[in-house]
């Protein structure tokens, strides 16, 4: 299917955090585990203060993955995390019940490994008409190699990909807005504070 590109908004977008479980981070070599567990906690914080929904997802935690890493978990609270089965979220119908529920069509997606746990729900996704961006960044994988590969598919088919920080400051919009402050914070850059001190000043 094939659809029209649309600007993301506060209203039409939710993000998909798939498989940040703490067996699979063992595993990451792309991206450094910190920073990667930094941009996933702050794409799920900043996502929060902009009131995007944001659906986790795991699979197979009981038997070989384990739980959702400490941080992510912190970080949502007590939300609901739905465990599958299936390789491809976008194939367990609850999970997609969920995304459906929000009634959002663009989505935030962001998986380990990158190559399957994200790119295979984006793929899927977008085939029944929605709009998937992948966070570059919150994902990770096992090889470089794996890193090449899953972005030469996404690009070969013309699936978006940015960054995590990026994608929330879209959607905030303005540097004015009575939230970025707490948009910036929540991302944790280096210059968050400066960043909200300049917006109070500017509203004085």
């Amino acid at each position: 299917m094939t659809t029209t590109r649309t600007r993301m908004t506060r209203e039409n977008t939710a993000v998909l955090l798939i498989d940040h479980q703490v067996g699979l981070f063992t595993g990451v070599r792309d991206i450094g585990v910190g920073e990667l567990k930094h941009n996933v906690v702050g794409l799920a914080k900043a996502a929060q203060v902009l009131g995007l929904p944001v659906i986790a997802v795991t699979t197979a935690r009981d038997s070989m993955w384990g739980p959702t890493i400490p941080e992510l978990r912190a970080a949502l609270g007590n939300a609901d995390i739905l465990d599958r089965s299936t390789v491809n979220a976008w194939d367990e119908p609850k999970f997609v019940e969920k995304v459906k529920a929000t009634g959002r069509d663009h989505l935030i997606i962001a998986g380990l490994s990158f190559e399957v746990c994200a790119s295979l729900p984006a793929i899927s996704a977008r085939e029944e008409g929605y709009q998937p961006i992948v966070a570059l960044d919150a994902c990770g994988t096992f090889s470089s190699y794996k890193h090449e590969a899953g972005l030469a598919r996404l690009t070969a088919l013309g699936i978006e990909v940015s960054d995590y920080a990026t994608l929330m400051v879209e959607l905030m919009g303005d540097n004015l807005d009575p939230k970025a402050g707490e948009v910036y914070a929540a991302l944790d850059m280096p210059f968050a504070t400066l960043m909200a001190q300049v917006a109070e000043g500017l509203k004085k």
